[in-house]
């Protein structure tokens, strides 16, 4: 969807022949651009068709086709002047602990190697906890792992102004449990590099 909101910025801004061409993102599909107004009239026009462009500023928003390969080549710079999706990770930890899980070592250095070879990266790492022990005890223990996450990437190299830590507890389950459950699962960091 990245695209398509960039090519329309670009492409409806200060032309005489606004148009918004929406592709695919990078996993193949793309969501849908509302149309409040063309032509100084309100409108209410979905547009949701992949691989087409949306002629703007006439009573009604017309669609047509386009052939991906066939872009010209002001639309292909805007595209590889985008920034990269964000990549997210998953490191798992021992019950109780702020310490990794040995099979989570591989996705630690994989962030790692993500966070070096994008200068100026922003980073979100959330804190999970399973259902085990209070909720307040859960809180905490989510943002210390969160913490933990943080203070290695600062250690890296990272600003601490770039690296966001934020504990969640056990709120937003990747496992659905009852309470008092153990679940390695959930017992996680998700680091979102942007």
């Amino acid at each position: 969807m990245r695209v398509a909101v960039a090519l329309a910025a670009l492409l409806a801004g200060g032309c005489a022949s606004q148009s918004l061409l929406l592709l695919p993102d990078e996993g193949g599909g793309q969501g849908q651009v509302a149309v409040l107004e063309s032509g100084g009239r309100a409108q209410e026009t979905v547009v949701g068709a992949g691989n087409s462009r949306t002629r703007l500023g006439g009573a009604r928003p017309t669609t047509r086709a386009v052939d991906p390969a066939r872009l010209s080549d002001r639309d292909r710079q805007v595209l590889a002047d985008l920034p990269e999706p964000p990549r997210s990770f998953t490191l798992n930890f021992i019950e109780g602990s702020t310490r990794l899980v040995p099979a989570s070592e591989p996705e630690l250095q994989a962030l790692f190697a993500e966070v070096a070879r994008r200068p100026g990266a922003d980073v979100q790492v959330t804190g999970h906890t399973d259902t085990l022990g209070s909720g307040d005890d859960n809180d905490a223990l989510s943002q210390k792992r969160a913490e933990e996450i943080r203070g290695l990437l600062i250690e890296r190299g990272m600003a601490p102004d770039i690296v966001s830590a934020v504990g969640r507890g056990e709120r937003d389950l990747l496992v659905k449990t009852a309470d008092g459950i153990r679940n390695a699962d959930n017992r996680r960091v998700e680091v979102i590099v942007r």
